[in-house]
């Protein structure tokens, strides 16, 4: 394996990328529109923006740990994060802005600087689990572009990109299965329109099956839309993550 192909410098473009989307979208923002509801019931947008911000500098704290070998936890302790995101949430949109600039610009240049066995060094998240620093990239991607639409500004599920949607709809599905309860939701097929994907989703022969774009089934499985969008019994899921 050379240098160059053990750098993942997909994922990284595809953070940059969807960082840069995110940023824009702040600024169409106001104070009042920020104070407001976000999709996530008890959060305002203020609170979404202020946890996107911690987060970025929690996975800072991962890469740290990755490249020196000095543990550093990605938060000292879940009052501590819980403290941050409600003291950060209600501050004005200019600061929250600055705030979120400044934490992704903190991130990215670390992690655009990492060397190929940086990116295979060991570290445990928030949960105790243990994994490989590149995987730390698709943690903050998810970050990105799942509250991007919870910000609820415009941009929805439909906008996420092609790349983003194959990679993370197997991931839920797996997530979900394993969460499960039969009795209050029987298993069932999913099937993309518009790639060629077929799952089940839970233990056991399914139900009936559950059809539409794949960036529908994914935003209705991780619980950011109705599933007004697709077709076929919508049984109750459980909360993914």
């Amino acid at each position: 394996m050379t240098s160059e192909t053990a750098i993942p410098t997909d994922l990284l473009d595809q953070v940059a990328a969807s960082t840069a989307r995110l940023d824009t979208a702040i600024g169409t923002l106001t104070d009042t529109a920020l104070a407001e509801p976000s999709l996530l019931p008890g959060w305002t947008r203020g609170h979404v923006l202020a946890h996107l911000s911690r987060n970025a500098d929690s996975l800072l704290n991962l890469l740290l740990w990755a490249r020196t070998g000095i543990e550093i936890p990605q938060y000292p302790s879940v009052e501590v994060r819980d403290t941050d995101i409600e003291a950060g949430a209600p501050r004005p949109l200019t600061v929250q802005h600055a705030d979120f600039t400044a934490s992704a610009h903190r991130w990215q240049a670390v992690a655009t600087t990492m060397s190929p066995a940086d990116w295979q060094a060991e570290v445990r998240n928030r949960q105790g689990g243990t994994l490989t620093a590149d995987k730390i990239l698709w943690m903050r991607l998810r970050e990105t572009e799942i509250h991007h639409v919870d910000l609820d500004i415009g941009y929805t599920p439909a906008d996420w990109p092609a790349p983003f949607v194959a990679r993370l709809l197997p991931e839920a599905i797996a997530d979900l299965s394993g969460n499960l309860h039969p009795e209050a939701t029987p298993t069932f097929d999913i099937q993309s329109t518009d790639t060629d994907l077929i799952a089940t989703v839970g233990p056991g022969r399914p139900h009936h099956t559950v059809l539409g774009p794949a960036t529908a089934l994914l935003g209705w499985l991780l619980g950011r839309t109705t599933g007004n969008d697709l077709t076929g019994p919508l049984p109750p899921l459980p909360a993914w993550k």
